[in-house]
């Protein structure tokens, strides 16, 4: 199995590690639409335009399954095209949701893009698998262009988190979803003002023991070449943002997507 894992930035490479550690030996086709990042503030249009550009691109790759590794697109865009492939898609937000509430939320905070919150996915995927369990989104549109600008750890992150979280904190949260793949990057700084009884939920956790579960076996390699990188944008500047999480500098190729006729865009 050939699988393809597809983000606006570094952010996915959050679940590319769990893949690694899940799914040892999977081949995987990664591609950061770098060019058109940040997702957090488009419409929904433009990013259903997007993702067919990118699924076309994997199909063309020879690409068996797809997993969204971006909230905005699993959100906005995989409820729209998912029956447009014949490749089997995956995406997180009803493994996030169930993740927090096989956790024991009830009183549940989402950070994501301010795409993915006015979408409200998170909420009603909680609402429809529990009426007890309460919601609050908060959107947090500086988390992306920080990280993708290597401030993960400066002190102008630290004063947005805080921004950020102060009202999920008034409201008594007992359970906080990472509603961006860029947000486990910032673990550090939320260690240092949430609580330690508030459980933080990755929702790539949940969304690759759920692939696995499905999947076909993955091929018997497990060196750094399985895993192929490819930009829509700069692939210096991505490698070199890369290298920090995955501890290696990746070989990283630019492409251009196939521009759809009009029908085909939505």
């Amino acid at each position: 199995m050939v699988l393809g894992v597809f983000d606006s930035g570094v952010g996915g490479l959050t679940v590319l590690q769990q893949i690694i550690r899940q799914m040892p030996g999977t081949a995987v086709l990664y591609f950061a639409d770098t060019a058109r990042l940040p997702y957090g503030g488009r419409t929904t249009g433009e990013i259903c335009r997007y993702v067919r550009e990118i699924l076309h691109w994997f199909e063309s790759e020879g690409v068996d399954r797809v997993l969204m590794a971006c909230n905005t697109s699993s959100a906005l865009a995989l409820p729209v095209v998912r029956h447009e492939f014949d490749i089997s898609i995956d995406g997180l937000i009803d493994a996030g949701a169930e993740a927090a509430l096989a956790a024991g939320g009830e009183r549940i905070g989402v950070i994501a893009t301010a795409a993915t919150v006015a979408s409200r996915a998170y909420s009603r995927a909680i609402r429809e698998r529990s009426r007890r369990a309460q919601v609050w989104e908060v959107a947090c549109p500086a988390f992306v262009p920080l990280i993708e600008g290597g401030q993960w750890m400066s002190d102008q992150m630290r004063i947005v988190a805080r921004q950020y979280l102060e009202p999920l904190l008034k409201q008594r949260i007992d359970a906080l979803i990472y509603g961006c793949t860029h947000y486990p990057y910032l673990a550090p700084i939320f260690e240092e003002f949430i609580p330690a009884s508030i459980q933080r939920i990755d929702p790539a956790v949940a969304a690759v023991a759920r692939l696995k579960a499905t999947g076909q076996p993955p091929q018997e390699c497990t060196d750094q070449a399985h895993y192929r990188f490819c930009v829509s944008g700069d692939p210096e500047q991505f490698a070199h943002a890369a290298s920090a999480w995955l501890g290696y500098r990746p070989a990283v190729c630019a492409v251009n997507l196939p521009t759809l006729p009009v029908g085909l865009r939505g």
